[in-house]
């Protein structure tokens, strides 16, 4: 980083708050009382970020009557889901690319599926009142590298070649910068129906009130201690009580699952975002930006960015850091280092912004498996439930999820369970300190791979090759 620009970046961050900028909303509700005592229920469902709260959702959807409990370790919507930067896309296999190398004869079904479940959202934000700045305005991969180009039109050929264009459109150098205007775009694939933007905690909070005049009991500040089999059923310990349920679903995610067996499967990476001060008149004429799309961009390390409805920037991604062990902890949600790297690129990617602050600065912790999108599975008989492995698209697939482990715990066959990407799991990430060194050499060959014209070397090739890798 130059030293001008290092000094007019450091210069934007002096006033950032240290909070997540959805999160600090005059508006948020108050906390629920813990449990206490003892709690019988139909269906326990640990975790209230969105994969819980979805699954308590459609529990009752499903049967009105069935008595339905769900228990948070701190606050609804306190970790990832109210931290992203609410982009909620149709996608369930994080992205088209990701889903043909994985699953291309089921690639047609998933996308309907996913098409299906954003409506499913769209329908549930209006039926219960969520009061989440919903705009279904799509998203753009734009391209800022030559090699990007030919990869977005590659990937529109494949995409059209499979009868799944519609809604997709290529844009040109002068397309693109019509829309959101950066020196840096040099054109884009503007998905027009797949993304919508949203408010991430606005949406966990109507969520959880949704949930609640439906008649589910929300516990929160209560964590699942520990998973036991309790006759016919499950008993969870919390601090102060226990949950016997006749089943449980996990939305646990990236914090460690009570089914032991399921942590190799998931490691936490550190994402990180800056939040602007409201843009004058004049500032949102120079960028443009009245469609209010998505925007991501192409590289490996890639930045992901948005306007919100008081017209702030939303600007995160490119880093993520693997903390050794992969454990959670609370320091990893700050990085200055990285707050320092994302304000430069800000400004490089829009000059005409040069004075604008940042007013909030934020990290938290994503659960990612080696195949960049969600499993599923079953233990004790059947009885217990779970998804994880979200990577970062949890806001629209966590719904998708909570339709599976219903489906699960139902032992019903569905669309659902009969897909492949439903019925087999990731490879599983190898023990410490492999684990640590491995991830940091994927991050290194990636920098190097976006830095040569995007070609992947041998380490890329074969990671890709067994199906392992590490998405940034």
């Amino acid at each position: 980083m130059a030293p001008v620009a290092m000094r007019l970046a450091a210069q934007s961050l002096s006033d950032a708050q240290p909070v997540p900028f959805w999160l600090e909303d005059p508006g948020k509700p108050g906390a629920l009382p813990a449990l206490t005592g003892t709690e019988k229920c139909d269906l326990l469902v640990v975790g209230g970020g969105y994969s819980g709260l979805w699954t308590a959702l459609l529990a009752k959807e499903r049967d009105p009557a069935r008595d339905v409990v769900l228990i948070e370790g701190r606050e609804v919507g306190w970790a990832a889901s109210g931290r992203n930067g609410g982009f909620c896309a149709a996608s369930l296999t994080h992205g088209f690319g990701n889903g043909l190398a994985r699953w291309p004869g089921e690639l047609p079904k998933l996308e309907e599926l996913g098409e299906r479940n954003l409506d499913g959202i769209e329908a549930a934000v209006a039926r219960y009142s969520l009061d989440c700045d919903f705009e279904r305005t799509g998203e753009i991969d734009v391209a800022t590298e030559p090699y990007q180009l030919d990869e977005l039109h590659e990937m529109y050929e494949e995409i059209e070649r499979l009868g799944l264009a519609d809604g997709l459109e290529l844009l040109d150098r002068d397309a693109v910068r019509a829309e959101v205007d950066s020196p840096t775009f040099l054109g884009g694939l503007w998905d027009r129906r797949g993304v919508a933007m949203l408010n991430p905690a606005k949406l966990a909070w109507g969520l959880k009130r949704a949930c609640l005049d439906l008649g589910v009991r929300v516990y929160e500040n209560t964590p699942g201690l520990d998973l036991v089999s309790v006759g016919a059923g499950m008993g969870v310990r919390t601090p102060y009580g226990r949950v016997l349920a006749r089943r449980v679903a996990l939305g646990t995610n990236v914090f460690p699952s009570l089914v032991k067996r399921v942590r190799a499967y998931t490691v936490p990476v550190y994402d990180y975002a800056l939040m602007t001060e409201p843009l004058s008149a004049e500032q949102l004429a120079s960028v443009g930006w009245k469609n209010r799309q998505g925007l991501g961009d192409s590289a490996n390390q890639f930045h992901y960015f948005r306007i919100t409805a008081d017209h702030r920037i939303l600007w995160g991604g490119y880093d993520a850091i693997y903390p050794f062990g992969g454990k959670v902890s609370a320091e990893m949600d700050h990085r200055p280092e990285t707050y320092l790297k994302l304000a430069e690129h800000f400004f490089r990617c829009f000059p005409q912004l040069e004075g604008l602050r940042f007013s909030h600065a934020w990290g938290g912790a994503i659960d990612t498996c080696s195949r960049f999108s969600a499993f599923f599975g079953t233990a004790y008989q059947g009885k217990v439930a779970y998804a994880a492995g979200f990577t970062g698209l949890g806001v629209g697939a966590t719904r998708f999820g909570g339709d599976v482990m219903l489906d699960l715990l139902a032992g019903e066959r569905t669309e659902r369970t009969e897909l492949e990407m439903v019925r087999r799991k990731p490879l599983p990430f190898p023990p410490e300190p492999i684990a640590w060194a491995g991830i940091g050499i994927t991050k290194w060959a990636m920098a190097r791979a976006d830095e040569n014209g995007g070609r992947r070397n041998l380490w890329l090739k074969t990671m890709d090759r067994m199906g392992l890798g590490f998405d940034s």
